[in-house]
Parts: C-alpha cells; sequence; structure tokens
C-alpha cells in the first residue's frame, strides 16, 4: 500500500471532535519522519470521506486547509475540538 493510501485511512478513522498532528498521522503511517509529506498529501483531498481539517500542527495551531485555514477552524469548532479541550 502507498503511503499516500496508509494517510488517507489515518485520517479517515479520526472522530468528529477530535485531531490529530500532521507527525501523529505520519507515524500511524508507518513513515515517523514524514509529516511534511502528509501537510502535502492532504493538500490536494477534496474527498469529504477524508476530514483532513482534523489534522493540525504539534504547536496546536490549525495550519492550512485547500478551503482556506478560516474553514477549518470553523469546520473544528463546529465539531467541537475548539472552545470545549483546546485552545486556538
Amino acid at each position: 500500500m502507498a503511503f499516500k493510501d496508509d494517510v488517507m485511512r489515518v485520517v479517515r478513522e479520526i472522530p468528529r471532535g477530535s485531531a490529530r498532528t500532521y507527525k501523529q498521522v505520519a507515524v500511524l503511517a508507518g513513515k515517523p519522519k514524514a509529516y511534511r509529506a502528509v501537510g502535502t498529501i492532504l493538500k490536494t483531498n477534496f474527498d469529504p470521506a477524508i476530514p483532513c481539517h482534523r489534522v493540525i500542527r504539534s504547536d496546536g495551531k490549525p495550519g492550512e486547509y485547500n478551503r482556506g485555514a478560516k474553514k477549518k477552524v470553523e469546520l473544528l469548532r463546529e465539531e467541537g475540538y475548539y472552545g470545549k479541550r483546546n485552545p486556538e
């Protein structure tokens, strides 16, 4: 299985209201040092079944999103990730 497929599988499994860091996704996909590649892979994702907005930076900031950073924060808020457990 290709690394891209592994990344997509890991991200698909992130539950609503939760998030993983790019590094956590890389580790779970089997390539711990490939966290930048995770970002590159996700920026081309437009499949709504792959909730790439749930992948954030290690410092807790949302990071980039192919539909805009503002939209990413909006989606995370709607799911209850920001505001309850985690600071922006």
